[in-house]
């Protein structure tokens, strides 16, 4: 990311004119569910930006609605942005600690005649803004005198209103082309205990006003936010100039991280949580922090990940698979190799009479994980597709069919197969390259009766049915409902005793459920293996 960017070049040219003594960046996010992969990126090159520079990196919670904000959000937030390995400057800061001054700065506004209060409804505020193709219609509460508006914001905080019936609009342009400029709210009545002030207020900045004054407050040098809050700039531009502060910081924006298939709408997700369709903002198949951490990701690659991101103000949407890729190449190298059976059928080794046992390196690539026995028994489960391919190629061939058992040998498969009280009867030989023919040889994995234990496979697929679902209105259309399957199948016996994480030969990476049962064995599949 470093001086290959936009952001860089502004900084550097900030610098050069000494607009800034010193460069200072926030991470601001709203604590009413958990970090997505989105947050990490702005959370990196916000935090890099600061550490390039020599300067400070915050971390300050928008806590401004009360009706959707949590402390159990603050903790799991703060809890994420540690595990990622991102240390901030100083305390953790919070909106609500600057109430008293986002009040006064409301008043101000009131006393030059830019901002009054307004007794509509939500829904007609709503209506009579207008469209892009119709300007808004103006409050007949806007003229209002500014002895009046004064008296009347007092009484909001005092309580002395219901909920919904009154608000503080700021006097803008009703015919601006930018519809956020017509007049939007400033403060509303919300009668929700609060996070952290409790209930020592009842009106609550939104957070086009907070988020500007905050960023002034503590000296911001770089208000680094997504494309989204293009069209809020010069609202943010507007409130700063017009409430006499010193520091004056200046928003920047550039292209929110899309993945293909894949959710970052808080919004959208609390919905899926509440409608049960997923468990939690942990849930395997989300792209959130502790999703990914559940799923096997370590910080080290989605830092690598975003860091590798370019950053530019042109929208796009990256595919899974880069994202996938990284995780690969990582437990490649890192995880130990073992066989598994999800969809099993019995082989009998007819020739064999006791067990044959192979000293076979615990990751081909990185013999520094040293070596392990593996054990073939007379009888075996292999995978049932495997059995199908090898069906299919008995028909096609004149000859016998001889298969590689990996790492152990080789079995011969005659002309005419007897599948026989669920099992088939093979012959078994030491690997021997006579009976290796060309297109006739196929290395399948598998595992022995004796040495292995029975276990569930849930395996993942992408959450819905289509590339971009964050554009879509109704996510209940695209919803993949076979998302998660569940397989029965063995793996082999001292699994268990070993590590977490798992290359399954042929099939894919695994991570062994840390909620555990004697008899309970599930591994839950952290990737697929590259076709």
């Amino acid at each position: 990311m470093i001086n290959k960017n936009f952001i860089y070049k502004i900084i550097n040219k900030d610098i050069k004119n000494k607009k800034y003594n010193k460069i200072i960046t926030r991470f601001a996010p709203e604590p009413n569910g958990s970090l997505h992969i989105g947050h990490i990126k702005s959370i990196y090159l916000n935090y890099s930006i600061a550490k390039y520079y020599n300067g400070k990196f915050y971390l300050r919670f928008d806590d401004t609605n009360p009706n959707t904000e949590k402390n159990i959000y603050i903790k799991q937030i703060k809890k994420e942005i540690k595990w990622l390995g991102i240390k901030w400057n100083g305390k953790t800061k919070y909106s609500s600690n600057y109430f008293y001054l986002y009040y006064k700065y409301a008043k101000i506004l009131i006393k030059k005649n830019l901002a009054y209060i307004d007794e509509q409804s939500k829904k007609l505020i709503k209506i009579n803004r207008g469209s892009f193709k119709e300007y808004g219609i103006k409050s007949p509460y806007r003229n209002r005198s500014i002895i009046e508006n004064l008296k009347l914001f007092k009484k909001m905080k005092k309580g002395l209103y219901k909920e919904g019936n009154i608000c503080l609009r700021a006097k803008i342009n009703m015919k601006s082309s930018n519809i956020l400029l017509r007049d939007p709210i400033l403060y509303r009545i919300k009668y929700k205990s609060h996070p952290r002030t409790k209930k020592k207020w009842c009106i609550y900045p939104t957070y086009d006003f907070a988020h500007c004054i905050a960023d002034s407050i503590e000296k911001i040098s770089h208000s680094i936010c997504t494309l989204e809050f293009q069209n809020n700039r010069p609202l943010y531009k507007w409130i700063i100039k017009n409430i006499n502060v010193n520091h004056i910081p200046k928003q920047y924006e550039y292209s929110k991280l899309n993945i293909t298939f894949n959710l970052t709408s808080k919004r959208k997700i609390n919905i899926l949580i509440k409608k049960k369709i997923i468990k939690g903002w942990n849930d395997y198949r989300l792209l959130t922090i502790s999703g990914l951490k559940n799923r096997g990701y370590i910080p080290k690659i989605l830092i690598n990940f975003c860091k590798n991101l370019g950053i530019s103000k042109q929208e796009n949407i990256l595919d899974i698979s880069i994202l996938e890729d990284n995780l690969r190449k990582y437990l490649n190298k890192k995880s130990e190799r073992r066989m598994s059976i999800l969809n099993p059928i019995k082989i009998i080794l007819k020739n064999i009479k006791t067990k044959i046992s192979f000293n076979i390196f615990k990751n081909p690539i990185n013999p520094k994980l040293g070596k392990r026995k593996i054990y073939l028994y007379p009888h075996i489960y292999i995978e049932k597709n495997d059995f199908k391919n090898i069906k299919k190629k008995i028909k096609e061939s004149k000859n016998k069919i001889y298969i590689k058992l990996r790492y152990a040998g080789i079995i011969k498969f005659k002309k005419k197969i007897k599948y026989q009280n669920k099992y088939i009867k093979c012959k078994y030989y030491k690997y021997n390259k006579k009976y290796i023919k060309k297109n006739n040889i196929k290395i399948i994995h598998w595992i022995s009766k004796k040495n292995c234990k029975k276990t569930r496979f849930r395996l993942f697929d992408n959450l819905f049915n289509v590339k971009n679902p964050n554009i879509i209105k109704n996510i209940f259309n695209i919803i993949n409902y076979n998302s998660i399957i569940i397989k029965k199948g063995y793996v082999e016996k001292n699994i268990i005793n070993d590590n977490r994480i798992f290359q399954f030969e042929r099939i894919g990476y695994f991570k062994l459920d840390k909620n555990l049962y004697k008899n309970n064995i599930i591994f839950n599949e952290i990737v697929k293996l590259r076709k």
